[in-house]
């Protein structure tokens, strides 16, 4: 079972997985998942109480539960998935020892009881203050007190990770460059210490004033530095999901990036670029000026873009080059027809990789745009959008990865596969429509943080259009669906964590892998024959500039030139 005392054999790949790492994946893993079941809870009662026809919450549960929502899935899921990406694409990938397991459990235990602090301070009802938390609204102290904890916890994993890779490069357990998945998971740390150093430098302040330590907080400081946390939060989600995007592949296919440089330079414009995306938050605002505003949501913010270009057309290029090389040559599309569409892991990533490019990237670069986000600022759209990029895109991918860790990592059978089988295709099409039902409400100009579009109870009357109202009974449907693949997804995990099937010494772990699909190996695929990509990345880019220009026409004529 083990080579040495801190490592095992994994039966399938070959490789040493060292077992202090092996455990703290399980346990962030775990973790994640947890927060992800209470997070999406919270968010289907909010979607419930948006659709009109049902308006299950008052208003004060509502704003209650929209801000823990935001809390659990857009920062504790997902930062707890990705603390296990790292030490995945560190101490796994690169056959190494995991540095400072200690520290590695201290930073565990601080995002779990920071995590929890917030929730209560939630809870008690004293902080529903949404995810923003803008001042002059003030939560709990405990509220920020947790978020801070849970910050610095994270910020230890990424110093751990980092060790991790000097210990892998001092001890040689790997030849050349770092794969490209774990130079992805790099990026996603790096921009993680940075959002992080946000993070302290404006929720540290705001903790002392909620305790009346510090007399104020100017909002519109505090608006641009928490966004370079907010927002930022959600590009470390972008690195970390791309990184995914290349690990399925390579692992259930043995596919190859088309140029590793080029995907790696692509990286480089997330570093150096992608943080600027934050801009889009503060356009509407009158004290920041309108040369930064164009410059960060222009010139910088498209060379971020131009960064998911081409991972856009590299991953599904890579898929195709393998597929062909596996003889699936016929035709323009046989290579995806025949893709392994049964494997949860590739669905999954599959479906991450659509839906963000088409949802959240093309609305990104809609509401990166300084005109156009003038009509879309504070209405649905948002959320419509983000629902586009973290829940399309980077929920589903962690998804698809775990239905890898479990045979990999947690050693058990996948329990109830026909069922892992249509989870990723339920919950793909329950948020496709949360995103575009919410995009379309808010275009025609629905509130972003309202708690009934009727407006009931106020003493002017407002009506949206008739179609405003359909838009958001449908996004009430699909989160319904979408609750059920989410549910879907955590009963495979947690059946097959406790009751799937043991893995043994002997057992294979996962599907046979085709030779060389291994992620550590290195090259490019070797080809550009890839016809099949080149048509869909045309459709991408048809869809892009179309939806792009209808929107300045919109744009055109609500705010004519007179």
């Amino acid at each position: 079972m083990t080579t040495m005392t801190q490592f095992r054999i994994c039966p399938t790949t070959g490789r040493k997985i060292d077992l202090a790492a092996e455990k703290l994946i399980k346990a962030n893993a775990v973790a994640a998942v947890i927060f992800l079941a209470v997070g999406g809870l919270f968010g289907l009662l909010v979607a419930l109480t948006r659709w009109p026809a049902v308006h299950l919450l008052p208003a004060d549960w509502f704003y209650l539960a929209l801000t823990a929502h935001g809390l659990d899935v857009l920062l504790v899921w997902i930062i707890f998935f990705e603390m296990a990406v790292l030490y995945f694409a560190s101490a796994i990938l690169l056959n190494s020892r995991l540095a400072a397991p200690k520290a590695g459990w201290t930073a565990f235990w601080m995002m779990l009881v920071g995590a929890i602090i917030t929730n209560v301070a939630v809870l008690q009802g004293k902080s529903s203050v949404m995810f923003t938390s803008y001042v002059p609204m003030q939560a709990a102290p405990h509220f920020y007190l947790g978020i801070i904890l849970f910050a610095v916890g994270a910020l230890i994993g990424c110093g751990v990770f980092f060790g991790t890779l000097v210990i892998a490069k001092e001890e040689k357990t790997y030849e050349g460059s770092i794969p490209l998945v774990t130079f992805g998971a790099l990026t996603a740390a790096i921009i993680a210490v940075f959002t992080i150093a946000s993070g302290a430098i404006i929720l540290i302040p705001t903790f002392l004033w909620s305790l009346k330590i510090v007399s104020n907080i100017d909002p519109l400081m505090y608006k641009a530095v928490w966004w370079a946390m907010g927002h930022s939060s959600q590009q470390i989600n972008m690195a970390a999901q791309v990184a995914i995007w290349y690990a399925i592949p390579a692992i259930v296919l043995g596919a190859r990036p088309l140029s590793e440089k080029v995907s790696r330079a692509a990286f480089l414009l997330y570093i150096l670029f992608l943080q600027l995306a934050s801009a889009h938050h503060l356009l509407v605002e009158p004290g920041i000026s309108s040369e930064w505003k164009i410059f960060n949501t222009s010139y910088a913010m498209y060379l971020a873009v131009l960064g998911s270009l081409v991972h856009g057309l590299t991953v599904p290029g890579s898929i195709e080059a393998a597929q062909r090389r596996r003889g699936f040559n016929n035709g323009m599309f046989e290579w995806l027809r025949k893709a392994p569409w049964g494997n949860p892991a590739f669905a999954g990533m599959f479906l991450s990789l659509v839906l963000f490019g088409f949802l959240g990237g093309i609305s990104g670069v809609v509401l990166g745009t300084e005109q156009i986000n003038l009509i879309m600022h504070n209405t649905l759209y948002v959320p419509g959008h983000f629902h586009g990029t973290v829940v399309a895109g980077t929920t589903l991918a962690f998804m698809a990865l775990t239905y890898l860790l479990i045979p990999l990592i947690f050693q058990r059978e996948i329990l109830w596969p026909r069922l892992a089988k249509i989870q990723p295709y339920l919950f793909a099409l329950g948020v496709t429509g949360i995103s575009l039902f919410m995009m379309g409400a808010g275009t025609l100009g629905v509130a972003r943080r309202h708690w009934d579009i009727t407006f009931a109870d106020a003493p002017l009357g407002f009506e949206y259009p008739a179609t405003a109202f359909l838009m958001m009974g449908l996004n009430g449907i699909s989160a319904v669906l979408a609750a059920l693949g989410g549910l879907a997804f955590i009963a495979v995990v947690v059946g097959s964590i406790l009751f799937g099937k043991k893995i043994g010494a002997t057992a294979p772990a996962a599907r046979p892998q085709p030779s060389g699909s291994a992620v550590g190996e290195y090259g490019s695929a070797g080809t550009l024959a890839i016809p099949g990509t080149a048509v869909l990345v045309g459709v991408f880019f048809t869809a892009f500039v179309l939806y792009y220009f209808v929107n300045w026409k919109y744009l055109a004529e609500i705010w004519p030139l007179r």
